[in-house]
């Protein structure tokens, strides 16, 4: 952790990296691999580091260690670079558009017996099915 703080120490010299480049630089130095696989920085706007979570749960986490990361990032980098965190939305999984009924293999008015091959076994099906919800076996046949 040391060794990153005085690279990102060298690379602040330098004037062709900018602000928000060390920032992002610092940041798995900052809050550790772990965190940082979860929660990435996305922009740094006038001293605030955005940085978006994969949900919300971490950016509560995040949200909680905020003094700590601050104090980390401004032991990293100095005081003016980064003065305050900031959360965008929490990343969700894109939706599934609706599928029409016609997708699912069969249309609303079908009957499940019709899908049996074999016509004998479908009328035994068919009066069974009747028989069990206490219709008369004739009408299931027809």
């Amino acid at each position: 952790m040391e060794r990153a703080g005085k690279a990102l120490a060298k690379l602040k010299l330098s004037e062709a990296i900018s602000p928000d480049q060390l920032a992002f630089a610092a940041w798995p130095a900052a809050v550790g691999e772990r965190i940082a696989a979860h929660v990435w920085p996305k922009a740094l706007v006038r001293g605030r580091l955005i940085l978006e979570a994969e949900d919300a749960v971490w950016q509560k986490h995040l949200l909680h260690l905020s003094p700590q990361v601050l104090g980390k990032i401004s032991e990293l980098l100095g005081s003016g670079i980064v003065t305050d965190l900031a959360f965008s939305a929490p990343v969700s999984a894109p939706r599934r558009p609706p599928q029409p009924a016609a997708s699912h293999g069969k249309s609303a008015s079908s009957d499940e017996a019709d899908r049996i091959e074999d016509p004998g076994m479908r009328i035994v099906y068919k009066q069974a099915r009747a028989m069990a919800l206490g219709k008369s076996a004739k009408k299931a046949s027809a």
